[in-house]
């Protein structure tokens, strides 16, 4: 097994990953707002899933290639393979999956909307501060600051 292959398929198998917690972040959200999901309310996770697609967002208006793309094709040469050529099962069916042919402005329109969408989520169901929650456990409402 050429290591190099191996190394940009777990790259293409990382970057369905981000892109799957950035689509499904957002329909967890949005099902924790509808059917009041203390734990959709997060911190953590909201901050992680904001910064996710903000970055996605920042890279499109500066036209900047995803550095995950460049790395998998780097190492698809570097393995020998023609980076975008029909390749392996997983790999033809990741790529199909994740990569769409359309102009650089279709996707900064999608992604801004996107993003926009998962900050108005921030506001429709704010996060839990997590001193607030401990609070809140400990207290009893009427006594929450």
């Amino acid at each position: 097994m050429n290591v190099y292959r191996l190394l940009a398929d777990l790259v293409l198998i990382l970057h369905t990953a981000y892109i799957a917690f950035v689509l499904l972040g957002l329909v967890v959200v949005l099902l924790g707002i509808w059917r009041r999901w203390n734990w959709t309310r997060n911190l953590w996770f909201r901050a992680v899933h904001l910064a996710s697609i903000g970055y996605v967002v920042v890279q499109a208006y500066f036209g900047v290639v995803c550095p995950l793309t460049t790395l998998e094709s780097s190492l698809r040469v570097r393995g020998g393979q023609d980076p975008y050529a029909e390749a392996g099962f997983i790999q033809y069916w990741l790529h199909e999956l994740i990569f769409f042919r359309a102009e650089p402005w279709v996707f900064t329109l999608c992604y801004t909307l996107f993003g926009l969408l998962v900050v108005a989520t921030l506001w429709w169901s704010p996060p839990r501060w997590p001193w607030r929650t401990a609070m809140a456990n400990e207290m009893p409402a009427t006594q929450l600051p």
